[in-house]
């Protein structure tokens, strides 16, 4: 990809520049050093200076600044000149000619713009985009779930759980049908402060309160949290220091979001962001393409498809259709594709089918794995 040259040669620009800011400093700093000599000496001495500037000058000369930053100033600038070319090379300043004029639902896009903006926790901009565009009102709603969400955010931020667990708790049964542990991991994080502030008793009791439920899958990870009790006043000293580090917070609160936002419906990721960073993916080759069609006088608008692949990353392919690899049909709201233990994909009907409505256990078709159908989960593409 284009883009990835043009950061290599930001890289390579950031580089040359930090080679020579390191550079400058050491050759002022030798030169202040010698200077400072000079000066020292000539405080102490009550002769006449000349001979102690000969010897600065002498000093100087050998260290000669010029020469030792001449060269890294040089590659510097080379870095600087072809930068901008490689800026123009990549950003065409006219970038009409890659995309055909299509009709958009002025309502839709105006949806996804103030769902973005609350996605991001742009409250204000998102109303004040709303009162602008007078025909976003489908988004209001979606107002008052992100302001749920970040309400949340921002308590964990002052290491504040209460909402968060209040938020799991109600949520619990659709946590589980979706395979997460989250409110697990909030009552995780919960343990660890309490411990932190030295409370054992209150720690302990709090695990027998929130722990038990939880058991049954998970019991290997509550036992390791008990170990915790026995350092409760040397916690960062123990083996299970790494469970203060704060990366383990960030872990829980992506989680959050991504679990919100899948109870919502909506994708963890902003609609309007994905669709923005293919589209900077997508747009160099087909500008490169545009040119030569342009020379070959082939109308873009009558063309049905590319003729050439645009390329995009991995997180930027989607799959909207899933096909059963059993029965050959496609997966519906009703018969929906599910993620058995082994990894393999069936459609709901099949795993049915199979397990005789969860009676009896199954083998995959794919593996000798047995499977139970209860702890099969729903796959969102």
């Amino acid at each position: 990809m284009e883009l990835h040259s043009l950061k290599d040669s930001f890289d390579h620009v950031a580089k040359k520049r930090k080679v020579s800011y390191s550079k400058t400093h050491e050759v002022t700093d030798l030169i202040v050093q010698e200077i400072n000599k000079a000066i020292k000496v000539m405080q102490s001495s009550t002769l006449e200076y000349k001979s102690e500037l000969a010897e600065l000058k002498k000093k100087l000369q050998e260290v000669s600044p010029l020469n030792q930053l001449e060269g890294v100033q040089k590659e510097l600038n080379i870095a600087l000149i072809k930068y901008p070319k490689a800026l123009e090379k990549v950003f065409n300043p006219d970038i009409s000619k890659a995309y055909r004029n299509i009709e958009f639902d002025s309502l839709i896009v105006n949806q996804i713009i103030a769902s973005h903006f609350y996605r991001q926790g742009l409250f204000e901009v998102g109303d004040c985009f709303i009162t602008e565009a007078q025909d976003a009102e489908a988004a209001v709603a979606m107002r008052s779930l992100f302001h749920e969400l970040y309400q949340m955010l921002e308590a964990m931020k002052s290491r504040n759980l209460e909402p968060a667990l209040k938020w799991a708790a109600a949520n619990s049964n659709k946590l589980k049908e979706n395979g997460s542990d989250l409110q697990l991991r909030i009552h995780h994080l919960q343990f660890v402060k309490i411990l932190q502030k030295g409370s054992r008793d209150e720690a302990l009791k709090y695990a027998r309160t929130n722990f038990a439920s939880f058991a049954g899958n998970h019991m290997a990870e509550i036992q390791k949290l008990m170990g915790c009790l026995l350092y409760s006043d040397r916690l960062h000293e123990s083996p299970y220091a790494h469970l203060l580090s704060p990366t383990n917070w960030d872990t829980v609160t992506n989680e959050l979001t991504r679990q919100f936002c899948n109870l919502l419906g909506q994708s963890y990721e902003s609609p309007l962001s994905a669709t923005i960073a293919a589209g900077i993916q997508g747009l160099p080759p087909l500008l490169k393409f545009m040119t030569v069609m342009a020379g070959k006088k082939h109308e873009w608008q009558s063309m049905k498809q590319l003729p050439v692949p645009v390329e995009l990353d991995k997180e930027f392919q989607f799959h909207s259709v899933f096909v059963c690899p059993v029965t050959k049909e496609q997966s519906t709201d009703d018969n929906p594709p599910m993620l058995m233990s082994c990894g393999h994909v069936l459609c709901k009907q099949s795993i049915n089918k199979m397990s005789k409505n969860g009676s009896k256990t199954f083998k995959c078709p794919y593996c000798p794995t047995d499977i139970d159908s209860t702890q099969c989960r729903q796959l969102i593409f």
